[in-house]
């Protein structure tokens, strides 16, 4: 941010809602649901106060259908939910990428499946939001691991979406939602907003869908004088439904293409001592926090550790995690579910090296004890 605003003690879930309305969001629809409940009733108190709409839903399912009818309508849209919530909204949210509607979706991850420990902290949903929805996509996931982030990291949520026209996901848990730290809320400075770009042509030859030669097409808004479709379905540039199988390639390939052809922008990661690692550990979230902790403590007993940071999640830094881990003795992935982003990073690696995960599915936090522990049990082996 160019504008550092006064540090504020301040909690995660709060610092999202106040980066959306930073953001330019004016529009939330939601249903309320532990553990990101504050999310919704913050934006209930301060949409109004900038001009905006907040509108409690009766479930899920009909608010993210809100969140993409306000989008189509022009105003920068969200939500905000939990695992049970985020399932429901798996079939809009396709509505939305097929649709090529911009919005943020904020999922503060609790331990599952099912309703599970409503109140306890997880990270068990990272595949699903890259998955959940069903067809070949492209998606963007980002991962806050600090108050600050949450702040941060919506305000890039919804510059992404405005880019690329499609959902972003923003997939935090309930330690980093319900965290408090001081955090600085500056406003965006001149540039530093995404707008999407409006049509210039008459309204006669707009195409809502046009792909030329790979640049996003501009979105009018419903209500203006352009009259355009959106559905669900398979549509030709026009917005028409049309079932041929040369559109139906050309536009799948589009929604994924449009994401993997601009990683290099849509990216970030952050380094910790890696130059001269010995053990690498991929990270991300609330685990970063122990991971950092734990490299601090290896380096004090002559193990020399570094941590990669994921802050996009999808899509996978598959390139940076190589490099992080290319004169790597071993590489530890926590996180707390059994095992899912270390499939991504044995598939990066490409190396005879041990990769080993630190699980945890108890509810409770990873500690730093407990990644110290896997560094020195694999270094034992070495």
């Amino acid at each position: 941010m160019t504008e550092i605003g006064k540090f504020r003690f301040i909690q995660g879930n709060h610092a999202i809602a106040e980066g959306a309305l930073a953001a330019g969001a004016r529009f939330f629809a939601g249903y309320p649901i532990t553990p990101s409940s504050e999310i919704a009733e913050i934006s209930s108190r301060r949409l109004p106060e900038v001009g905006g709409v907040y509108i409690q839903m009766e479930d899920e399912l009909g608010s993210i259908a809100a969140v993409i009818g306000a989008s189509a309508a022009g105003k920068k849209s969200f939500t905000a939910t939990s695992g049970p919530g985020f399932s429901l909204m798996q079939e809009n949210l396709g509505v939305a990428v097929m649709a090529e509607i911009p919005c943020v979706i904020i999922n503060v991850q609790r331990s599952g499946p099912s309703t599970g420990l409503a109140t306890k902290p997880a990270q068990g949903d990272v595949m699903q939001s890259r998955w959940g929805t069903h067809g070949d996509h492209g998606i963007i996931v980002l991962s806050p691991s600090s108050v600050q982030d949450c702040f941060d990291l919506t305000v890039t949520a919804f510059n992404l979406a405005e880019r690329y026209r499609t959902p972003v996901v923003l997939l935090t848990d309930e330690i980093i939602g319900h965290m408090r730290e001081n955090a600085s809320l500056g406003q965006p400075g001149p540039g530093e907003l995404t707008e999407r770009e409006t049509p210039d042509c008459s309204p006669r030859d707009y195409k809502p869908f046009e792909l030329n030669k790979g640049k996003i097409a501009p979105l009018a808004a419903y209500g203006s004088e352009y009259v355009f479709r959106v559905s669900g379905s398979a549509h030709d540039e026009w917005g028409f439904a049309c079932s041929s199988p040369e559109n139906a390639d050309k536009f799948i390939r589009h929604y994924t293409e449009k994401i993997e052809k601009n990683r290099e922008d849509i990216i970030m990661t952050r380094q910790y001592n890696l130059s001269d690692a010995e053990y690498t550990i991929i990270t991300f979230g609330c685990s970063t926090r122990s991971a950092l902790e734990a490299m601090h403590s290896a380096r004090d007993r002559g193990k020399r550790a570094g941590v990669l940071e994921l802050i996009t999640l999808w899509p996978f830094a598959s390139d940076r995690v190589k490099e992080a881990c290319r004169n790597a003795k071993a590489v530890i992935v926590p996180e707390m579910n059994l095992g899912q982003v270390i499939r991504e990073v044995q598939r990066a690696v490409k190396r005879d090296i041990p990769i080993v995960g630190v699980n945890k599915v108890d509810s409770r936090s990873i500690t730093p004890m407990e990644i110290l522990g896997k560094i020195e049990e694999v270094a034992k082996c070495l």
